[in-house]
């Protein structure tokens, strides 16, 4: 009777693990089907709030003064791939230019787990493909994005400083970025151009250090070189009398924030930089920067002596302590990867855990973000009075001033 008994309760025990397994593998499935139907439906991305229609053109360009460091073997002069975004004459009929166009959709994640993203080919922007330019000349920003990211990836940014008057020149460093695209086919990253010794815990330390005083020289003769062919099209057919050339502005993410203040150090035409959520790294840091610069951070980097949440960055502190003017700002809730069109796409929730974004929501990074660049540019290149730049300003509570120049 004992034994009937035991066999009767062991059979209830497997018929309840059953169940419980074949609840679990349903809602996997269903999860994972609703992920897939989620990921496919359109996205658009913020709409820039500028004046003028945006356009977009991509060019390539070789800079013959240089042996490219970071190629596999030593081999050709430094190749980049440019994407330029610009105001456009109100009226065209150019057709929607392509989020990521031809091999530039492989910048999006491979394989099963790319099922769980926006497919890039339903992400939408807002600029016309080789429209004609607005009438009257614009003042060149050079973008520069993260280590392993590309410039279409900042495609928001862009399109919103474009659509308030700027030409926007977005540099993809050839061979650090995960995938860049010249004459029409994918390249990839090296070890030269993206270290090993960067994924580490300590930026600061030993070889990551050296690394990145390295590279930041690298990228930062990239910007200088795409400011100097930016301006040169102010003699050619499309962009021909529409190019500022007395001034320039650096802009970059993450690495490419730390090449911008370089860029903008050894460039006399530096009207400014802006470095977002970037460490610094080279001669910018010890000799500081004279050129005003804006330094907006996510909750994760310290821009003052002491923060609630982060540790204080000391190349940071060395840059600001015998530069010249500068802003700095944090936005609370922000993480490394909002500073990007990330913070735009569908990304399912096991994989949106695994990645550097915060918990504010929809797009109110990228928006805190164009916002406070444009105000710095125009504040930096038209004299304009920018009350955003201002103490006390109250516009976007998330955002926490730690330093105003004097």
């Amino acid at each position: 009777m004992r034994n009937e008994e035991s066999g009767r309760r062991g059979h209830r025990i497997l018929r309840t693990a059953l169940v419980l397994i074949a609840v679990v593998v349903l809602g996997a499935g269903g999860y994972a089907g609703y992920v897939v139907v989620r990921a496919g439906r359109p996205v658009t991305l913020p709409a820039p709030t500028g004046s003028y229609p945006v356009g977009r053109t991509g060019l390539e360009w070789t800079d013959a003064t240089r042996t490219d460091p970071l190629a596999p073997a030593p081999a050709g002069r430094r190749e980049l791939a440019v994407s330029l975004w610009y105001p456009a004459a109100p009226g065209s009929r150019a057709r929607p230019a392509d989020y990521t166009p031809g091999a530039w959709a492989q910048l999006h994640l491979p394989g099963p787990v790319g099922l769980a993203e926006t497919d890039f080919a339903d992400v939408h922007d807002h600029a016309l493909a080789d429209a004609p330019v607005a009438p009257g000349r614009f003042p060149v920003v050079v973008l520069e994005p993260g280590l392993g990211f590309a410039a279409p990836q900042y495609t928001t940014l862009a399109e919103g400083l474009a659509s308030d008057g700027y030409l926007v020149a977005g540099v993809t460093p050839t061979y650090s970025a995960n995938l860049t695209v010249l004459h029409g086919r994918p390249v990839h990253a090296t070890a030269a151009g993206n270290p090993s010794s960067f994924n580490g815990p300590d930026l600061h330390a030993g070889a990551a250090q050296a690394d990145g005083d390295r590279l930041v020289a690298v990228w930062a003769a990239d910007a200088r070189f795409a400011a100097d062919k930016t301006i040169a099209l102010d003699s050619t057919h499309l962009f021909a009398g529409h190019v500022e050339h007395d001034l320039v502005s650096y802009v970059g993410h993450s690495f490419g924030g730390a090449a911008s203040l370089e860029a903008c150090r050894t460039d006399t035409r530096c009207a400014g930089a802006v470095d977002l959520d970037g460490t610094p790294y080279g001669a910018v840091v010890h000799t500081g920067l004279a050129k005003p610069h804006l330094l907006l951070a996510s909750g994760d980097l310290c821009l003052a002596a002491t923060c609630p949440s982060a540790p204080a960055d000391p190349a940071v502190h060395e840059l600001l302590a015998t530069g010249g003017p500068a802003w700095c700002y944090r936005i609370d809730g922000a993480r490394h990867f909002d500073f990007s069109d990330y913070d735009a796409y569908y990304l399912a929730a096991p994989l949106r855990a695994q990645l550097a974004l915060g918990d504010l929501d929809g797009t109110e990074v990228l928006t805190i973000t164009g916002a406070y660049v444009t105000a710095f540019l125009d504040h930096t290149v038209h004299a304009r009075a920018e009350p955003l730049l201002q103490t006390g300003n109250t516009e976007f509570p998330q955002v926490k001033a730690q330093r105003h120049p004097a």
